[in-house]
């Protein structure tokens, strides 16, 4: 193949193909008694896994290293991966349009999530809550919207594993016959911390009484998800993961606000070690019953 027949195989142009031989990252080729190149099969097949990499967007260093790595392996072996490349790229593109098909249904009945495009799981959870919170008068709580918001940005960085661990513990809330009032209070309660001074022995008070709201209503699904060690971690500030996650989210919120969210967490953890300490006592009780 001369360069302008390799450079049309492979969907390039002869300017990277010089390029990728000045950089290393393709051998030259031997040349006719003519002078032109003559390029093989085996020329094309790493032209292609060049392309193939830099799409995926590896740098020309990056995709060196991953060559020197095939140095010495059967063309049948290179020509497997490559295939295998393919239909992983197939896949993920096939799942990008039925995910996009989900979504123009969604906008087309007015159903599409303001926080989307969002994993359907997501999209399901808000469903409900929409449909829970239905007929409720007046502008949304500014701390609803946050709590949507933090729960876009979990579908997002969470494992699918986790996200739907997470939507699963929390899910129980929607199920309970009060359950928008009781939301409705949380949020009010806390949009009315936003201004808040936490000097104020009043507002002290009135982070409590928005603390207990929120533990009440955390379901003891959630506590078993996250665990009373988990829950507690919260509360003192402790992430489980050393990322500067956990200080970015309560800085999100107003003093008053980061307070009553993290009192309720210390509440929902003692509720947890409650629950233990009477689960032990009677697992005791059991044991010196004998059989």
């Amino acid at each position: 193949m001369r360069i302008g027949e390799l450079a049309g195989l492979v969907g390039v142009t002869t300017r990277a193909i010089r390029h990728y031989h000045h950089q290393g990252l393709l051998p030259e080729p031997e040349r006719r008694a003519n002078g032109y190149r003559e390029y093989g099969l085996r020329h094309a097949v790493v032209l292609a896994r060049v392309r193939r990499l830099t799409e995926l967007g590896l740098g020309l260093a990056e995709v060196r290293d991953v060559l020197a790595d095939d140095a010495g392996r059967e063309l049948a072996e290179v020509l497997g991966e490559l295939d295998a490349d393919l239909a992983r790229q197939e896949t993920a593109i096939r799942e990008r349009r039925e995910r996009l098909r989900s979504l123009l249904d969604e906008a087309g009945s007015g159903r599409l999530s303001p926080e989307g495009p969002v994993s359907p799981e997501l999209a399901d959870f808000f469903g409900e809550l929409a449909r829970s919170t239905q007929g409720r008068p007046g502008p949304e709580s500014v701390m609803a919207a946050k709590d949507r918001e933090f729960l876009v940005l979990l579908d997002t960085t969470a494992s699918p594993e986790d996200r739907d661990a997470f939507l699963a513990a929390i899910r129980p809330v929607l199920g309970t016959p009060d359950a928008v009032e009781r939301a409705h209070e949380v949020y009010a309660r806390l949009d009315a911390l936003a201004d808040a001074d936490p000097a104020d022995r009043r507002t002290d008070a009135e982070v409590d009484a928005a603390a207990r709201t929120l533990a009440d209503m955390l379901p003891d699904s959630l506590l078993t998800e996250i665990g009373t060690e988990g829950a507690l971690a919260v509360a003192e500030g402790r992430g489980v993961r050393d990322d500067g996650f956990l200080e970015a989210f309560f800085a999100d919120f107003a003093p008053a606000q980061a307070e009553a969210v993290r009192r309720a967490m210390r509440m929902l953890a003692e509720r947890g070690a409650e629950t233990e300490r009477g689960a032990e006592t009677e697992r005791g009780a059991e044991t010196e019953a004998g059989p």
